[in-house]
């Protein structure tokens, strides 16, 4: 009987190569999809941190700001250890603290920044406790007339918190008399305000409504002619904090400043709000003309 050998064949050279070919092909398409889901989470998630952060700071500065210039004499809380006529007088008169106003701190108060650099904006108030939350000496529930600072430090937006009536050299500085700053955001590119103001005598009313806006270096003179501010603008420009490269850098407008072109090729995001200062505008509609 004759045997018949089964016969075997393997893959040829040409059918191996497509098959690597193929496989590059596909192993190529994956990590490119690996790659692409990558990018975009990071952008993502530098897109969610920026909202998040500017959000969070646009609410807290709103909060804070919005007390500006607020004194209630008639307040049980209120401590009353100076005069506190003469005290409210002074907050209702100067809300927006400018450099000067403290003989013995004569660096504290708002400036406008050199050439499109970052603004600084100082307000006063009766508080419980200072911007970064400190109560200075006083006890829990008493209120006394605080004055907070708000500054970019690096690429840090900060604020320090003050007993105003150390910086009107009345008393010693009791608890954290050091006035270091605390960091509210980070990663902030550009920070910028500006003065919403009226005057009575401009406007022929009480109506206490801004007649216009104006910076930090404008003030002296706009409180001179018996002028006061009734309203903030600000803007803050942030950085995302993910590592995402993107090509185009758009410039931003931030308030009346030149564009400002962020020299990273980076996510950054601009948040811009008003504030009416409720509690000067109380006040200037109870003038008379």
């Amino acid at each position: 009987m004759k045997r018949h050998a089964n016969s075997q064949q393997g893959f040829t050279l040409v059918e191996i190569m497509i098959s690597l070919a193929l496989g590059l092909l596909i192993s190529g398409a994956i990590i490119q999809v690996l790659v692409s889901n990558s990018l975009t989470e990071r952008l993502n998630r530098s897109i969610a941190s920026t909202q998040e952060s500017g959000r969070f700071i646009i609410s807290r500065l709103r909060n804070e700001l919005i007390m500006a210039g607020r004194y209630d004499i008639l307040s049980p809380d209120l401590n009353r250890d100076f005069d506190v006529i003469l005290e409210n007088a002074y907050v209702r008169n100067h809300p927006i603290i400018l450099p000067g106003d403290f003989a013995a701190f004569p660096e504290v108060g708002s400036t406008q920044g050199a050439s499109g650099a970052s603004d600084k904006v100082a307000i006063s108030l009766q508080g419980q406790t200072d911007c970064r939350g400190y109560k200075l000496g006083y006890d829990d529930q008493e209120e006394f007339f605080v004055v907070n600072e708000y500054f970019v430090d690096g690429r840090t937006l900060k604020c320090r918190g003050f007993d105003g009536r150390v910086l009107r050299g009345q008393k010693a500085a009791v608890g954290h008399d050091s006035h270091a700053a605390v960091t509210l955001v980070d990663e902030v590119e550009n920070f910028q305000v500006l003065y919403g103001y009226t005057n009575n005598l401009m406007t022929g009313d009480n109506s206490a409504r801004p007649v216009g806006y104006v910076t930090a270096d404008q003030l002296p003179a706009i409180l001179a002619s018996d002028g006061q501010v009734v309203a903030l603008r600000i803007a803050i420009l942030l950085k995302g904090d993910a590592e995402v490269s993107i090509d185009n850098t758009p410039s931003f407008k931030l308030l009346n400043e030149a564009a400002v072109n962020p020299t990273e090729k980076r996510l950054f995001k601009q948040f811009e709000t008003t504030i009416t200062l409720r509690n000067v505008k109380n006040f200037m509609r109870s003038r008379k003309i």
